[in-house]
């Protein structure tokens, strides 16, 4: 019976024990993670040797970096002051001897045993009139005279803590291809033709990756199983999009009505194009009956919570309520205190049964700290139509729903909420109707990244920032030099104008009481020293919470004249009073939370400045640095930041997200950019043809095992 080709489903679900890998094997395999034929496919080479292009021992010069190849004849560990370790190697290859030595490495003493083939890179130096190289990288290609006569070696990656080598993992890999036979394959050559990869189907890629043939053949193969990664991705994304459109189970808003139009002329700035194009567009989506789901992304000050709050009043037009979600208390309250200020004092007419014909718009603020009084009273509200928009936290998931007839949700910083958290929002409108959704963000990506990440959503996008607003001055400057003193004065200058200050201490991985104690330390070290006689505040995480509305109220006053802080202040605090930013050990910092704190000053028009203390001694860490300096746009940024991390944490920008990561083995942006446009052209013609994947069931399942049971939905006939 003719075997049929083998889907990525059932790879998954076929273990290394099912195709005959020693149980020894297994065990090592499952330390790094690897348990299905899959997985272990998916184990791509990390580099090749091409041993017609390796340097010979003989040929090697001082202060040249080259790749030399050859077997171990002798491995020692010697002893040299202060007892330091240090493991000496003789490499031969034919009649030709280097020294090799490993300073700190003892370890390699077990890896690099006699007769171990071995390739090493590094710089060749002289010591004591040899040749010789210090730490190179390794690669062990296995034991001499295996018969390891290809000219092009697949190296993998290796475990030390596993135990398992290059040479172990290829001969699995190869009896993991010779079980598989045949791939299924997903596309014709029509639609692999436009990256050119019409002749390389599945099959051929999975064995050319891992036998490499030559060097074109494997980058061919590399070419197409990448392209095939962001495919997979694509289709859930466009797949969910257009369910969402298609459903009909929204809400129709009657959308620029007198009572949006009242809240636009009221304010004390005319809106940028920007502003009034996204507005148009979330109108379009609130006019349908298909739920909106929409990305607001723009930079730091661009005006996002004004459109937002305009979505919202049209909800409330129409008799529906709206809810706004922060992750943090802080930025809960100033969201609070602008809607409270700006729509809090518009009218509308009053519900019936009040005896007033109208009434101010109701808004509430409700976070943990929220009491239970309160939060009945709010709930009262809700339900009798006196109180229409509930501004808050976490704390709007939890506890009985008190939303009646919820129209429009606002996600505000919505990277900082988990998908779960997002939907058990959406779920608290009741049965019945779908409440419209707005996520905004003010870290903006690439447009590329964003059909990856945010591909099922439509996306407005604001770039321009409002009249009056002047580019901060940014400048590094280097810790223990006299610059650092002159930012100082800088901060001193600006108080006895009649401005504030923010001072952000470093970040402290995964220890919020530690880096609490460090803010309260610098902030008393600050006090007795450079800002002796200035009023300086204090607020970090580890607070309570009234504390931290106390601070942030003090300082919002003028009351407080330098607010000492961790990142608790990167989002929603809003004084325009403030003038300079100071980060201290700046280079702890990644570059979108840089910009996020320095756009806390500059709010208010005219000059500000921030001030990047660092001891840079990374490459990363050095063009973050340069990045800061060399722009304050923060789209700018975010196409270096991505060209400085590649695609990795950007995903965690959306947890759903995280699954596509691990899911791109070979796939990297911004490097990739051309396969993600090709992919979202490729997914968008295949469901064109074939809505629900009936006739590419292998390749529903492939997308369905990447998003996880919420799109088993869209290819169920």
């Amino acid at each position: 019976m003719e075997l049929q080709p083998r889907t990525f489903r059932e790879l998954e679900s076929t273990t290394l024990g099912d195709i005959g890998i020693a149980a020894r094997l297994i065990e090592r395999f499952e330390v790094m993670g690897i348990r299905s034929v899959l997985d272990l496919l998916r184990l791509y080479p990390r580099r090749l040797h091409d041993r017609s292009n390796i340097t010979p021992l003989t040929d090697i010069e001082v202060g040249v970096e080259a790749t030399v190849f050859g077997s171990v004849e002798k491995c020692e560990v010697k002893s040299g002051r202060n007892n330091k370790k240090r493991v000496e190697v003789i490499l031969r290859n034919g009649d030709a001897r280097l020294r090799v030595t490993f300073f700190n490495q003892v370890w390699r003493q077990k890896e690099l045993a006699p007769d171990t083939e071995v390739a090493m890179f590094g710089k060749v130096d002289s010591f004591g009139g040899r040749l010789q190289m210090v730490n190179p990288i390794v690669d062990v290609l296995g034991k001499a005279g295996e018969g390891k006569t290809g000219r092009i070696i697949a190296v993998y990656p290796q475990s030390a803590k596993a135990g398992l080598s290059s040479w172990d993992i290829a001969p699995a890999v190869a009896k993991a291809l010779e079980w598989v036979g045949e791939f299924y394959e997903p596309l014709d050559e029509a639609l692999r033709s436009p990256l050119k990869l019409s002749k390389i189907d599945r099959t051929k890629a999975f064995n050319d990756i891992h036998g490499v043939p030559s060097i074109e053949d494997h980058r061919q193969a590399e070419r197409r199983l990448r392209f095939d990664e962001f495919l997979v991705a694509q289709i859930g994304l466009v797949a969910r999009k257009r369910a969402l459109q298609a459903s009909d189970a929204g809400i129709t808003h009657q959308t620029g009505g007198p009572l949006v139009e009242e809240f636009l002329s009221s304010l004390p700035f005319e809106m940028t194009d920007d502003q009034l194009t996204a507005m148009s567009e979330i109108n379009q989506d609130l006019a349908t009956a298909a739920p909106m789901h929409r990305l607001l992304q723009g930079d730091v000050g661009s005006g996002k919570t004004v459109v937002a709050l305009a979505a919202m009043l049209t909800a409330v037009e129409g008799g529906h309520q709206g809810a706004m979600m922060a992750p943090t208390e802080v930025l809960a309250e100033q969201l609070y205190a602008v809607a409270s200020r700006t729509i809090g004092v518009l009218r509308v007419p009053s519900p019936d049964g009040v005896l007033l014909s109208e009434q101010e718009v109701g808004v509430r603020l409700l976070t943990n700290r929220t009491k239970a009084s309160e939060r009945a009273a709010i709930a009262d509200g809700l339900r009798n139509g006196t109180i229409h928009i509930v501004i808050g936290t976490h704390a709007l998931l939890y506890g009985e729903s008190p939303f009646t007839n919820l129209g429009v949700i606002v996600i505000d910083e919505h990277h900082r909420f988990g998908v779960e958290q997002r939907d058990v929002l959406k779920q608290r409108a009741g049965e019945g109707r779908v409440p419209d959704v707005l996520v905004m963000t003010a870290t903006p990506i690439p447009r590329t990244a964003a059909l990856l990440i945010y591909g099922d959503l439509d996306i407005s996008t604001l770039k321009v920032m409002p009249s009056g607003r002047e580019p901060i001055t940014t400048e590094l400057l280097k810790r223990e030099t006299i610059a650092v003193g002159a930012a100082y004065q800088r901060v001193r200058d600006e108080v006895k104008n009649g401005h504030q200050a923010y001072v952000v201490c470093p970040l402290v991985e995964d220890s919020g009481k530690i880096e609490a104690a460090a803010a309260t330390k610098r902030a008393e070290e600050l006090g007795n020293s450079e800002f002796k006689g200035l009023r300086v505040g204090l607020l970090h995480g580890q607070m309570p919470s009234a504390d931290k509305e106390k601070i942030m109220n003090s300082f919002r006053s003028n009351e407080i004249d330098v607010l000492v802080a961790t990142t608790v202040i990167e989002v929603g605090v809003d004084v325009p009073n403030a003038t300079v930013m100071v980060i201290e050990d700046a280079q702890r910092f990644g570059l979108a939370q840089l910009h996020q704190l320095r756009g806390r000053v500059g709010r208010g028009g005219g000059a500000s400045w921030c001030y990047l203390i660092a001891d840079v001694t990374t490459k990363d860490a050095a063009a973050r640095m340069d990045a800061m300096v060399e722009t304050t746009d923060g789209f700018v940024l975010a196409d270096r930041d991505l060209e400085i991390r590649g695609t990795g944490q950007i995903f965690g920008e959306r947890q759903s997200g995280q699954s596509i990561d691990k899911h791109l083995r070979l796939a990297r942006l911004p490097r990739d950019i051309k396969y993600v446009e090709f992919a979202r052209t490729t997914a968008e013609s295949i469901l064109d043809s074939d809505p629900d994947l009936s006739n590419h069931r292998p390749l529903a399942e492939e997308v369905e095992d990447l998003l996880g049971d919420d799109v088993e939905y869209l290819f169920k006939s």
